[in-house]
This record gives C-alpha cells, structure tokens and sequence, in this order.
C-alpha cells in the first residue's frame, strides 16, 4: 500500500529498470538535519524532500521538545510555509506544513498553522508574540525551484543553534516508524488544537512595525515612487501592508513576478543577491512608471536587495554592505532624535555577522554605542540579541552581507519586509534633503570612514582538494607557521575559526565559537585590510570576503579601490593557488 502515489510511482520505475545508481541517489543517505534545519531537492527517498521524510523529520522535533518543555501541550508550536510546489513528486510546502501540523496534533500539542503563505519573519514573531515552544516554516528561500527546506526556531524566537540540531538529528533516528495516523492530515481540520494566527499575526506585526516608523508626514506627503518584486514569492501583499502601516503611497508591483509561482518562470535563479539579472523587469516597470528605486525580496521575503537610478541614467545595485551601512546610520540617529538621555546610549547594540563590514563597529566607536561580531548566519546574532535583550539591553540593528537585515527587534531573524518599508521611509526622508541613497552612503563613509569591501568564491567539488588548501595555510612557512606575508602585503594578525587561534589575543584562543567541521580563516594586513576564507555550509564552495577599512578623512576612494583589488589579487593567487587546485571561478 502507497501512501504518496506519485513518489511510489518513481521508485518502482527505478526498480523495474534496475537502476542501481539513481536508486543509491535516493535512498543511500538521509537527510542531514543542521542548524539550518533541512534543504534538499523534493523527490523521492530519504535523501530528498517528500512527505514521508517530513513525518520522520516531525516525529523526530516532537520527541525531542517533548523531552526539553514540560509544558509543551500547553504552549504549542507555530508552522509557515512558501508556496513551492513540485508536481512530479507531489510535494509541496503547504502539504509538508499540514503533514507536520497532524505529527504534532497526534500528540496533543497545540499547533498554529497558518492557513496561507506567509514571509519566513511571520514564524519567529509568532513564536514571541504567542510565547511558545517552538517554530517550523517550509521554505527554500532563495534556492532553485525543485529544493524545499525545514527551518526551525526555538522558544527564543530565535534559529536553532548546536547543540539542538544534534540532538533533533537522533531523536529522528529514533523516530523512523510513521506513527498510527502520520499521512491523514485531514484530521486537523476538525481538531480543537488547531489554531490559525494568520489574522492575529497580520494586525499585531504591522502594528509592531510602526515602532520604527519616525516620518509618518514625510512619507504622507512624499513623491518618491518605488518599484517592488517578489520574484514570485510570498513577498507581494505584506509589503503593500507595510508601506499603507507607513502611511506611504503602495509601490508598483513588477506585475509579472507579484503573484506566487513555484516554477520562477522570470528568473535563472530566484535570488535578488545575483543583482542585475534578477532585476531586469523591475528596471523596466520603473523606467516606465517614473521610479527612482527598486526594492526586491527573496522568494521568502526575508532578505531584500535595493537599487537606485543615479544622475547618469544608471542603476546602481547597492551590496548588503551598502545598505548594511545605510540602515544602521538611519536607526541609529532616528534612535537618537527619539532620546534625549545622554546616558541611555551604554545599552544600545548593534550586531554583524563576522564576514560582514565593518561599518557598524566605525559608527559606534565615533558615537559611543556597544558593536558585536558575532560567527556567520543570523542564527547567531538572533540568539546573541536575545541574550542581550534578556541583560536590560537594547538591539536596535542587526545585518549580514548576504542582504540580510534585523530592524525591528520584534523579529530575532532577518526580515526583508520590514527592513523594505524601513528603506522607503529613509529615501523619502532623504528627497527632503535633496539627497539620493547614494550620496547619503557618500556621506556615512566621508564621516565615518570609507569601508571597501569585494567578496567572492571559487567552486570545488573535492572535499580533499578544500583540505590541503587549508592544511597548506596552516602550515605555509614550515609545520605549523602561518603566512607571513600575501604577496607584497604584510600579515598582521590571524584568526583561525577552525583550530581556536587567534594571534591577537593574550592567550592566542579566539573568541568567538569554533567549529571544527567547517573551515574559516581571518587574515588582518598590516594596510588596513581583512579577509576571511571560509567553506560554504550548504554549496560545494569556498569564499572570501574582503574588506579594507580607511580612517576617516582619507577620501581617495579610487585609491583605496585599487588597493584592495590588489589585495584581492594577491589573495586569489597565493592564498586559493586555483590553477594548481583546480578551482572553477565564479561566472557572472
């Protein structure tokens, strides 16, 4: 007996043609259940995303809450989902939401699911708006059409971090036997622990966003157009919900990428970071209808890229370091013009991940509030901010390179739906002013210091191959001696993410966690420059970002452009070696 006809189905085709190969492809490894949760391609098997590895996977997180909260038939869970779908194996994120919805109401613990699509940001706030114990959404965020994934959160309100994704990781394991009633989801529809915050969820988060909302007039009054896509994403109708909560006039909708479409008909890849490509008809739409910028979300809306028409005719796609810089400027002074307590600012933070610029640590050295670094992925400085918050303090920032940004402490992740309207509510201020964005990003640097930054990574499919290259920087001069030098540019400090070392501290440990699955090396030159090496945790690359931080006052930008690519150079060559490595460089 089947329960899912249409991945049963391409199992027996594997079987009838004695398809060995594929068949290992399937059902040779499971899943690997991280801090990331799931992310996998739908289709059959225990490698692949699909109905009977979501129970599993279900079964398993329920075990393991059971085992951490006494009261979580009490509290209950809260489950989002996307609107991908795969027709050939059946699988979609709502269907996975619902099989995960009756897992939990099996056991009598209360589960609020929403009943439609939703941006990922809507389950974290759930999670602290309704005190529960856990999250779930369904998403593959940005990647390819035929991937899902399983994220999860905690009762911070936060993503998961180690060593919870260990122990949800076997109590899967131990849980592989679908439990009596796991594939009849129709079940929840009649059960009284169901409950749908989408109402709730859509007053109160559009309320709790208008906290750092400071122009209300300004944006009444503005005649700053503005183009918005969801690349067809669940992105579209919550930000119109947030600009009409601003009280700004609706963007223009990039008509044919507003609506949800799990095949991503307009795109080669859904995800606003590969810049141009992805924005090629929301230039369109705002050549047409007179727009000066351009706000783009990832298909799950919790990131955001931005553009802007410059004087030239040009659209200038700003990096997450840009706009990184931009936000934290702007909710720094809108905190400031709000607080006349000179003596409140010793509790005020901000946050970047440690791959990120370092702009944010420039602008609170000048203007005395505490900056943290904090490892890569805002799982980190979601559970960082938490504590924080927990102490008495107040996180009014958060961002990653990877267009990722935390605005609104109500949500411990990134969110580009109120990081969007944040945005439109600082260019209209700026049009005040007869600044644009850029010139206003201008502005930040020749204050605070100009901050280069240039990022990228070579492909590698050879996990030993990623070894030696990083064996090779551990031992570069001799067994265990660091380089000393890149080229023509002086070494001053190493931090090895992956051994512990770090040569600028007393004791030469390092700080901040590390990890000895992953690779991640932080070098510091002698000129003013950083780069960090690391593998990708989900993506058969190594990366690099680099960045060379000028003190303020010198503004020969040009200058310290050719600077860093020298560096950059110089790194690529000495450093990856991709000819001798065989390494395969990013292609436009």
């Amino acid at each position: 007996y089947q329960q899912n006809p249409k991945t049963y189905a391409i199992v027996k085709q594997l079987l009838a043609e004695g398809n060995a190969g594929e068949l290992q492809k399937y059902f040779g490894s499971r899943m690997e259940f991280g801090t990331a949760g799931l992310r996998a391609a739908m289709g059959a098997g225990i490698s692949h995303m699909n109905d009977l590895t979501i129970i599993q996977t279900t079964q398993g997180f329920c075990r393991y809450l059971e085992k951490n909260f006494s009261d979580l038939k009490k509290r209950g869970v809260v489950i989002g989902f996307d609107a991908r779908a795969h027709i050939s194996s059946g699988g979609s994120s709502k269907r996975f939401a619902r099989l995960a919805a009756n897992t939990f109401i099996s056991q009598g613990v209360p589960v609020y699911l929403f009943s439609d699509i939703i941006p990922t940001p809507f389950v974290p706030y759930t999670v602290t708006h309704l005190k529960l114990c856990a999250g779930i959404m369904v998403t593959a965020s940005h990647n390819p059409k035929q991937d899902n994934g399983y994220k999860v959160y905690w009762e911070n309100g936060a993503q998961i971090i180690s060593p919870h994704d260990k122990g949800i990781s076997q109590a899967i394991e131990e849980n592989q036997e679908p439990w009596p009633q796991a594939w009849d989801d129709k079940l929840i529809d009649s059960s009284p622990l169901l409950h749908d915050p989408y109402a709730m969820v859509n007053k109160e988060y559009f309320k709790d966003i208008q906290k750092q909302c400071f122009y209300r007039n300004i944006n009444k009054e503005t005649n700053l157009k503005f183009v918005h896509t969801s690349v067809h994403g669940v992105g579209h109708k919550f930000v119109q919900l947030a600009f009409k909560a601003f009280d700004l006039s609706p963007p223009f909708a990039v008509p044919e990428q507003k609506d949800p479409d799990p095949d991503f008909p307009t795109v080669k890849y859904p995800n606003p970071e590969e810049g141009k490509g992805v924005l090629t008809l929301s230039f369109a739409l705002a050549e047409k209808d007179g727009a000066r910028i351009i706000l783009a979300n990832d298909p799950d809306a919790d990131r955001l890229a931005v553009a802007e028409k410059q004087e030239s005719g040009e659209w200038k796609v700003f990096s997450g370091n840009e706009l990184g810089a931009l936000l934290g400027w702007w909710i720094f002074t809108c905190w400031k013009n709000n607080n006349r307590d000179a003596r409140a600012i010793k509790d005020i933070y901000m946050l970047s991940s440690t791959v990120s610029s370092k702009i944010l640590r420039a602008i609170a050295l000048k203007e005395g509030f505490h900056f943290e670094e904090t490892l890569t992925g805002f799982k980190w400085m979601g559970n960082r901010a938490k504590q924080l918050m927990d102490q008495g303090k107040a996180v009014l920032f958060a961002f990653e390179e990877a267009i990722g940004y935390m605005c609104c402490p109500a949500v411990l992740d990134k969110d580009g739906v109120s990081a969007a309207v944040i945005t439109a509510e600082m260019a209209s201020f700026l049009a005040t002013r007869n600044l644009s964005l850029s010139q206003q990003l201008k502005a930040v640097y020749d204050e605070y210091g100009f901050h280069i930054t240039k990022a990228s990574y070579f492909i590698c499919h050879d996990p030993k191959v990623i070894q030696q290259l990083f064996d090779n920087l551990r031992n570069f001069d001799g067994k265990n001696t660091y380089p000393k030098s890149c080229g023509r540019f002086k070494v001053s400090g190493i931090r090895d993410l992956t051994t512990g070392y770090d040569s600028s501290q007393p004791d030469q440990k390092a700080i901040l966690p590390t990890s000895k699955s992953s690779q991640m090396i932080t070098f510091t030159f002698a000129n003013g420059g950083v780069a960090t090496m690391r593998t990708s945790g989900t993506e058969p690359k190594i990366k690099y970002y680099s960045e060379l931080c000028a003190p303020p006052g010198n503004s020969d930008v040009e200058q310290l452009k050719k600077e860093l690519d020298e560096l950059v150079n110089a790194l690529e060559k000495h450093f990856f070696q991709p000819e001798k490595n065989k390494l395969q460089r990013k292609t436009e």
